[in-house]
């Protein structure tokens, strides 16, 4: 038996727990429940227990067996562990990583940003493998990023590094952004951006959609509406999608990676979408004589748990 690692992925509702062979086989995978309640103290007690009992069940020693446990925490982690606040865990100024190894008898624990830690990931065993640098761009309620560069990930100075949805695109926009800004590519190509988008152009515009009737209108909706041919839902998501190529053709005039990586619920609208992206990231970027590849992420949920047992196996 090869020494085994585990992957922990700390979310808002709940924490995705993985356990790896080193080698980057998946063996098995479950979820504990978040208790946010008192500022979080009971997260990283209930994640290890819930390890212990894992590994009682299957016949695996703590200290013999594993070789240590990665976790992606939903906020900035300095380089030594240090988080100084985790908004969606009630966390402030603690230092996970130290607390989850001593909770495990000291096993090595190291920790980073979950949107980092899935790029790294899907990088090590996903829809990046192959590439030694990437973007991964993640299309969710907002919109993530995760930055690979020679196989590693690049934080920044203070963490920001990779907060690829809060570059400024949009001139005039009214509303503000949860971050405090006006404009940003959040607020047009996020799944609530996608939705908010076309809202906006089915009331400045009389032109039939099928989008009219619908009450709540979704990421989803929009998508699907294009997809079927509806005129004013392929030019809302036109919208969107020419924002994201101006962001990316962005990012490859400063990292010039080998690929960018879609991922997040909007990504399940597959190469329809990423066909669309790819053409304004290519129309925005005409130094790059090479593009990158814009493809899928391939390991949607793991992606997290997979990324934190590649940051401790190095």
């Amino acid at each position: 038996m090869g020494m085994k690692c585990i992957g922990v992925d700390i979310g808002g509702t709940s924490v995705k727990i993985g356990l790896f062979e080193t080698t980057g086989e998946l063996l098995d995978k479950w979820e504990v429940k978040t208790c946010k309640e008192d500022g979080g103290v009971n997260i990283l007690p209930d994640v290890a227990a819930s390890i212990r009992k894992k590994l009682d069940e299957m016949g695996l020693d703590l200290k013999k067996d594993i070789t240590g446990a990665g976790m992606g925490v939903p906020g900035p982690v300095m380089p030594d562990g240090y988080v100084e606040v985790c908004v969606n865990l009630g966390w402030r100024d603690l230092n996970p990583q130290e607390e989850l190894s001593s909770l495990l008898d000291g096993i090595p624990v190291k920790s980073g940003n979950d949107a980092n830690v899935a790029a790294l990931g899907e990088m090590w065993q996903g829809g990046g493998k192959g590439y030694k640098n990437l973007v991964m761009v993640t299309l969710g309620t907002g919109v993530g990023g995760g930055i690979i560069l020679n196989e590693k990930i690049w934080t920044g100075e203070q963490g920001v590094g990779g907060e690829i949805g809060h570059i400024h695109v949009m001139e005039g926009e009214k509303e503000a952004c949860n971050c405090g800004g006006h404009g940003c590519l959040e607020q047009v190509a996020s799944a609530t951006g996608i939705a908010r988008t076309a809202r906006r152009m089915l009331a400045a515009d009389n032109r039939p959609s099928t989008l009219r009737s619908l009450k709540n209108i979704s990421a989803k909706n929009v998508l699907d509406a294009a997809k079927a041919g509806d005129a004013l839902a392929l030019e809302s998501l036109n919208k969107s999608c020419y924002y994201l190529g101006w962001a990316l053709a962005t990012i490859s005039m400063v990292l010039d990676p080998q690929a960018f990586l879609i991922g997040g619920g909007v990504s399940k609208a597959g190469t329809f979408l990423t066909d669309i992206i790819k053409r304004y990231h290519d129309e925005l970027s005409p130094m790059a004589t090479k593009k990158a590849d814009i493809v899928l992420a391939k390991l949607g949920n793991d992606a997290g748990i997979y990324g934190a047992a590649k940051l401790i196996i190095g």
